[in-house]
């Protein structure tokens, strides 16, 4: 699978994000500071990893700055995208089933290379849930976005 790769600088485990998914057999598309000659702020580096999973250029994607944070808020800007910051393996699995998330975000300064393994092991190992209150939610989260619905409306 294409996986899109950003991060804004090149600390903590940007540069073991990509080297583990080649590892893992996934051709990696790099952005932001992991790519020569792009803008490496994290809002434009996340965008353009996002934009690659909307776009259906890339099957899933990760996106790295210090806290995690403005990543997955960049990320998930990008209409189609359900980006889900993850600590740990759990929260991973759990992104992937019930959120059916499709961006991974990782906070350079908490992800260890040991946790990094873990993380991406929950989450490629995750599938989304097929109950119908998990496509519910998943299928709400694209109409809201579509019309600016706000919660209860």
């Amino acid at each position: 699978m294409r996986v899109a790769v950003a991060s804004d600088e090149r600390t903590g485990v940007a540069d073991a994000v990509a080297r583990e998914l080649e590892r893992r057999g996934h051709e990696v598309a790099l952005h932001g500071a992991l790519a020569e000659g792009e803008r490496p702020e994290w809002a434009w580096a996340c965008e353009a990893a996002a934009r690659e999973v909307a776009d259906g250029r890339a099957g899933q994607a990760v996106v790295c700055c210090w806290t995690g944070t403005g990543a997955s808020i960049a990320a998930n800007k990008v209409p189609g995208v359900r980006a889900a910051l993850c600590g740990d393996a759990e929260t991973a699995r759990g992104a992937r089933r019930w959120n059916d998330a499709n961006v991974l975000a990782l906070s350079l300064r908490t992800t260890s290379e040991a946790l990094l393994e873990e993380i991406l092991d929950a989450w490629f190992e995750g599938r989304p849930s097929e109950e119908d209150d998990d496509v519910a939610n998943v299928r709400h989260l694209d109409e809201i976005a579509a019309s600016g619905v706000r919660a209860g409306a």
